[in-house]
């Protein structure tokens, strides 16, 4: 696989060899320069490092360029950031479009380089997730967000809401088919970004947004009576009502406790498939349903990116590895086949919706989601967000829960 530009080729390869071979003299700076290639060291989380590795080392064998893939298992953001302010970090870091407001206050990435011409091939909401203050901050390469995956064997139709779920769920239940209504992660500390479907449904918003579209953190949503509304209809579902909402689901068992046919619906996102496929499990993939009367159930659409690190050894190279090099239909499209989440780039999702008919239908699960935040203050929702659902689902008090929730975010933007 050749990089097209050969005229970048030649100017990467330059900067490489005066960053990585350090005092080298113009005389070296040869034809055999692939032979004296520096380094770029990428980080992704366990799934993403495994699937990019072949292509980052394609890469590298083509421009003469040792390149090192090192899975980051937790806190991925929070390690690229210390590590890098401390000057050990990578060159290129791969994460959630969400990122970008705090790594850019951080000072840690930089914009990088695609001509109008290459952003075009793009799709539009991929471009705008990784766009902050009118600067590109990263290539995108993946679009994702939720939708409702149901075993069609056991629920041939799709739920026509929230409640219409519950009920064929009970049923399944009393009938001995299934032990749970449904797998929607919340763990012992909350998921807001699973939950959020309800959450609007119900009538809650996280911030406002200000008269060109972008998310305004002067108006929080968490702690208003919309958002009280909206836990009220979730407590509902928990521990303490419906049952449908459980602690004992999160994370590390959600997936698995529908692929072992324990819960006839999952809320999940097509990092799931895999899985549900190799269980030779019939499902379906549709929108998540809202509740009887409210508002529509709104996913956060989320786009996957690669960020160039501001303190990398080799801005250059890593500069052309993203703009040059995850840009091509064939990258993107393989990248796709390693980890099923819709490729950020048309051609490719044109040539994935060809074949997966599950990327058209997640595509279509988000058509009605909202981006999410990338703002510095959205880094104060998560956990206080997360620890007040979980404990609203095991049937704490609404109102005092949400307003603690929300005294913690908002001191926390204040800082």
């Amino acid at each position: 696989m050749r990089i097209r530009n050969a005229g970048v080729i030649v100017v990467a390869a330059l900067a490489l060899a005066a960053a990585g071979c350090g005092g080298d003299k113009a005389s070296d700076k040869s034809s055999d320069q692939k032979q004296q290639g520096g380094s770029l060291v990428i980080w992704a989380d366990d799934k993403r490092a495994a699937a990019l590795k072949p292509f980052a080392e394609q890469f590298g064998k083509d421009n003469g360029v040792t390149v090192e893939v090192k899975a980051v298992s937790k806190d991925l953001q929070t390690n690229f950031v210390t590590a890098t302010q401390a000057g050990s970090g990578p060159d290129i870091v791969v994460g959630a479009h969400d990122w970008i407001g705090n790594l850019v206050q951080n000072g840690t990435i930089e914009p990088v380089q695609l001509s109008a011409e290459q952003k075009a091939k793009f799709q539009e909401i991929a471009i705008k997730g990784v766009t902050y203050n009118g600067q590109l901050y990263g290539v995108p390469y993946a679009v994702e967000n939720v939708a409702l995956i149901r075993n069609t064997e056991l629920a041939p139709t799709a739920p026509s809401s929230i409640e219409d779920l519950v009920a064929t769920a009970k049923q399944l239940k009393a009938a001995g088919k299934v032990s749970e209504l449904m797998c929607l992660q919340v763990g012992q500390t909350g998921d807001a970004y699973h939950i959020y479907p309800l959450y609007t449904s119900g009538g809650g918003h996280l911030f406002g947004t200000k008269s060109n579209g972008d998310y305004d953190p002067t108006d929080l949503g968490v702690g208003k009576p919309e958002s009280i509304a909206a836990f009220e209809k979730i407590r509902a579902l928990g521990e303490k009502g419906e049952g449908a909402l459980k602690r004992s689901i999160e994370a590390g068992n959600a997936i698995s406790t529908f692929t072992s046919k324990k819960c006839v619906y999952l809320i999940s996102g097509p990092w799931a498939i895999t899985d549900i496929k190799k269980a030779g499990l019939e499902y379906d993939i549709t929108p998540v349903p809202g509740f009887t009367g409210g508002k529509p159930a709104q996913p956060f659409v989320g786009v996957q990116a690669f960020y160039v690190s501001s303190k990398g050894k080799n801005k250059a190279v890593a500069q052309e590895f993203v703009a040059n090099y995850l840009t091509r239909t064939e990258v993107a499209k393989a990248l796709y086949d390693a980890e099923p989440r819709p490729p950020a780039l048309t051609a490719a999702l044109d040539q994935v919706k060809s074949s997966d008919p599950d990327a058209q239908k997640f595509l279509a699960a988000g058509a009605n989601g909202a981006i999410l935040p990338a703002i510095p203050e959205m880094a104060a929702i998560w956990d206080p967000f997360g620890k007040a659902e979980a404990a609203i689902v095991g049937g704490a008090d609404v109102a005092t829960t949400v307003a603690g929730a929300a005294k913690t975010i908002s001191e926390q933007i204040k800082k």
